[in-house]
């Protein structure tokens, strides 16, 4: 039996079977304080029967004493602690480990400053755009910090605010924010080449064929999630007992995200008439923008159901696959950044202005509900800590936009540290808003959009308009992530099929048809479509899986090219080995689950079975190249 505390008054019981014993300061009854004993402590052991009202029988000599426990309480759940001194914790630890290891990385690695990067020497005002250090910094944050470090932290609060908090530090220190910065150097260092074509320079063609199936089916994932998040946010009509305020909210943050994508454009058309201009210039047109957009669409809701926004955000995924990156998504993602930093600056102010007590219990076991510690709460929490999407983003679009090798570690090493302290945020929102030691029914999305609410309401922001900024940052966080997965899943849908030559006029029919960059687009976000059936709750498990097991095959493919290029790589292996156990014990648990489903016959072909099939792809996929990069790392010297 797992030993569980015991609490009255300032009696202590530690129970291992059927016999506790009791130490405290002498013995009372019920209704008398225990005596303090003038020497010593006295411990005696006692047989217990627990009684139907929660109380116990405790003989003593011939008299019995009925003690009532107030409360079972697993280890360490009376440990309340307050949320800014968590907040405190999390930037300190965080900003030590950026101002150090961070740069010990970078110097490990090595930097030149006088080199010319990718975005120059590969220019091409599509995909290539040299862009200064805050613009990329802006497309990497925003991109990464999609739904995750908001839906992890407080979906895996279920195990305790201890276990969560250290995972982001950890993890967000030493797997995570190494990824990502491993990931953005070893791309600037070949040319702004993808992750996959990295593999094949070092690996071999095969691992980069693999590799990219891998990241194409694990995009089609990341696209039904997302969409079916944001989907569900936008929604204002179509749902059985749905508020007026909430119909409002959700359909008032629908309309300010559509005026965005079409202000983003109008931004980016400026920046490209204009030219060159000062940050604090952009930043100040930026903001009076997002001001405007922001008033306007409160003004302005766009009332639709599910399905609808649905095929909306289909369509947006669309164009933002195949428009140029300074014309829509540079854009985007710059004036998103100030929107979620200021997000997460008023949701510090709020907890320091609130000071709110920790209501979630600190640990709460390592078996919750059925469900293990390991790998449950690694997997849940991905964006935050570890995921395997930002090597992604990192390879695939902010590699092209660096314009100094110097601004790579605030990009790819700091993007993922104030990612962390989101998440962290995060757990000190749902902390807050805790009942009896766990999380509040609803989604993570509405969780954390009306805890951060509250605080803002504290500082005097009227409760509606709170409410509205909220869900559209929440919004914009899954959007920003889902454009940019969007055109990495297109992107790594033609590299699958390229060849020798990547022009066109060399290619025969089949594969300029494949490699069309409308086709892929239409492509890939067809079989995403077909996934958003099963709901975000069905995939989302999924998806995690996927995510870290992609993180851990990046990180072997990092080592090797760090071995390979005589650079120090040894800081990747713990991390790799244990985002390895992580997802493929949980690859497979979820398989078995779904084989359950079909056997008992509640599986349906689109859900059930679409998803074994992925699951099954994912493994067999993550073993081949798993094998190919490990073989290639510990089987040719450097």
């Amino acid at each position: 039996m797992t030993p569980v505390f015991y609490r009255y008054k300032e009696a202590y019981f530690y129970e291992t079977t059927a016999i506790c014993y009791f130490r405290c300061y002498g013995v009372g009854d019920e209704n008398e304080r225990p005596q303090k004993a003038a020497s010593k402590v006295v411990t005696r052991k006692f047989s217990l029967r627990l009684l139907t009202d929660g109380g116990f029988f405790v003989p003593r000599n011939k008299k019995q004493y009925s003690l009532r426990i107030f409360r079972r309480e697993p280890p360490l759940a009376g440990k309340k602690m307050n949320g800014l001194v968590i907040v405190l914790i999390g930037i300190v630890a965080l900003g030590a480990g950026y101002l150090f290891y961070g740069r010990w990385l970078a110097k490990k690695w090595g930097i030149d400053p006088e080199a010319k990067t990718p975005a120059y020497t590969h220019e091409d005002g599509e995909d290539y755009v040299p862009s200064s250090r805050f613009t990329v910094f802006s497309h990497q944050f925003s991109s990464i910090a999609g739904a995750g470090p908001v839906t992890g932290p407080i979906l895996a609060s279920v195990f305790g605010w201890v276990p969560v908090l250290l995972w982001l530090i950890i993890g967000g220190l030493f797997f995570g924010a190494v990824q990502d910065f491993g990931a953005l150097y070893a791309s600037v260092k070949n040319e702004g080449k993808s992750m996959g074509m990295i593999i094949e320079k070092y690996i071999g063609r095969s691992g980069r064929k693999l590799f990219m199936l891998f990241c194409w089916l694990f995009t089609l994932l990341v696209i039904a999630a997302f969409t079916d998040m944001v989907a569900g946010t936008f929604v204002g009509v179509g749902v059985e007992g749905m508020t007026a305020e909430t119909s409002y909210a959700n359909s008032a943050a629908a309309s300010i995200s559509m005026l965005f994508i079409v202000v983003a454009i109008i931004f980016g058309v400026i920046q490209k008439h204009v030219g060159k201009m000062s940050e604090i210039v952009r930043a100040v047109i930026a903001i009076a923008l997002l001001v405007v957009m922001f008033i306007v669409g409160m003004k302005l809701p766009i009332y639709a159901s599910k399905t609808a926004w649905i095929y909306i955000v289909m369509a947006y995924l669309f164009f933002a696959s195949v428009m140029p990156m300074w014309l829509l998504m540079q854009p985007r993602d710059y004036m998103t950044t100030f929107m979620l930093l200021g997000m997460i600056i008023g949701a510090v102010v709020g907890v320091v202005v609130a000071h709110p007590t920790m209501q979630l219990n600190a640990f709460n076991g390592f078996n919750v509900g059925g469900n293990y510690m390991f790998p449950t709460l690694f997997v849940t929490i991905a964006c935050g800590a570890v995921s395997g999407f930002h090597s992604l983003v990192s390879s695939g679009t902010s590699s092209k936009t660096i314009s100094n090798e110097k601004d790579m570690p605030m990009v790819g090493y700091g993007a993922m540290v104030v990612e962390s302290l989101l998440g962290i945020i995060s757990l000190v929102v749902v902390g807050a808003v805790a009942v009896n030691g766990t999380k509040p029914d609803g989604t993570p999305f509405s969780i954390f959009s009306s805890g951060v609410a509250g605080f803002l309401e504290k500082l005097g922001l009227p409760v509606q308009v709170a409410t509205v900024f909220m869900t559209m940052c929440v919004s914009a966080l899954a959007l920003t992530s889902l454009d940019s997965v969007a055109r990495i899943g297109r992107m790594s849908f033609q590299e699958l099929f390229y060849g020798d030559t990547t022009d066109p006029g060399k290619m025969p029919g089949w594969q300029r048809v494949l490699t069309n960059k409308y086709f892929a687009t239409v492509i890939t976000l067809f079989f995403g479509y077909l996934l958003t059936l099963g709901g975000y709750n069905n995939v989302w498990p999924l998806f995690g899986s996927a995510n870290q097991l992609l993180a851990a095959l990046v990180l072997i493919a990092l080592a090797v090219f760090l071995k390979t290029t005589g650079r120090t790589g040894w800081t990747l292996y713990i991390p790799m080995f244990v985002m390895l156990a992580v997802t493929f014990t949980a690859l497979i648990q979820k398989t078995i689950a779904l084989v359950g489903n079909m056997v008992s016959g509640q599986a349906t072909l689109l859900v059930d079975g679409l998803q074994f099939i992925v699951a099954v792809l994912l493994m067999v996929l993550g073993v081949m190249v798993a094998f190919s990069c490990l073989k290639k790392l510990f089987g040719t010297k450097a």
